[in-house]
């Protein structure tokens, strides 16, 4: 079975996930609120040592990432003096990936509070279950995921995703990896979806970049069921882009409201950690305090 007719008969419609990260320090978030500290970030040693009681910020990235998109977020956060950490997801799948970010979380001691972007999302919700550690779930223009629901599922459930289409080869660009099950595939957005729904409030300089640097996503992982999410016990917060194209807003709406999630929505695309650093990074630390 090739990775096109996978695709057709998963019957779930394909879900940009997007990238909470995009290419190894090459996007320097610009722009952004001034409701955040813009001042020069600490180090990571200092941040730890002015730290005291604060909740470790561990960052985890969506698809077509890595963590150097987390980059701007970072620098005002540990200006704050938090100590912020941002470790590889490695985009594939949801189980596997919940996984090794749960072994990574266990070596942190300290209360902790996790943040997810687009498919981060569905990480954190399955990583995060069972830690006493974690105290607080962000997601930004993220899936929030209930038990037995895939990114597939929730972007295709409100209208407004440019990415839920019936060929995702007008989507998608399809490439084999080694030891892929029959059918999937790595997938990597096409140039116009970047520019148009993906990252449409970034200078054209910064959505080439996105396009030349991103990193893959399993055709698998998108259609791959979410386990119980562990917003039914860790207070979970969700920051909504009103621009986003690839999970519309109405789409994470419900999904917060199920989670019981707190709400705020920005005037942003979906990569808003990457155009409104300052304000992602602020709503973040409203999530830190009050995990004490």
């Amino acid at each position: 079975m090739n990775s096109r007719s996978f695709l057709r008969r998963a019957r779930t419609p394909l879900a940009v996930l997007a990238a909470a990260s995009i290419g190894t320090g090459v996007l320097v978030a610009m722009g952004g609120s001034a409701s955040a500290s813009t001042g020069p970030a600490q180090s990571a040693s200092s941040a730890r040592s002015t730290a005291g009681d604060k909740p470790t910020v561990v960052l985890v990235h969506g698809a077509w990432a890595d963590a150097s998109s987390w980059s701007g977020v970072t620098t005002r956060l540990e200006s704050a003096g938090y100590h912020v950490v941002a470790p590889p997801n490695n985009l594939r799948g949801v189980s596997s990936d919940a996984a090794y970010l749960a072994d990574y979380l266990k070596t942190i001691p300290g209360p902790i509070v996790l943040v997810g972007h687009s498919y981060g999302g569905m990480v954190i919700t399955n990583a995060a279950r069972g830690n006493s550690n974690v105290k607080e779930l962000v997601y930004i223009d993220a899936f929030i995921p209930a038990q037995g629901q895939s990114a597939g599922d929730i972007a295709a459930s409100k209208p407004g995703s440019a990415v839920t289409v019936q060929d995702p080869t007008t989507v998608f660009n399809f490439a084999p990896y080694p030891g892929a099950p029959a059918g999937d595939a790595d997938l990597y957005l096409k140039p116009q979806v970047v520019s148009s729904a993906f990252a449409q409030d970034l200078s054209a300089e910064q959505q080439n970049q996105i396009i030349a640097t991103q990193r893959p996503l399993t055709a698998s992982a998108v259609t791959e069921k979410s386990g119980d999410p562990a917003w039914k016990t860790i207070p979970s917060w969700a920051l909504i882009g009103r621009q986003d194209k690839i999970i519309p807003p109405a789409a994470q709406e419900a999904a917060a409201k199920v989670a019981h999630a707190k709400v705020e929505e920005i005037n942003a695309s979906h990569v808003s950690l990457i155009s409104r650093p300052d304000a992602v990074a602020d709503f973040i630390a409203t999530a830190a305090r009050a995990a004490g």
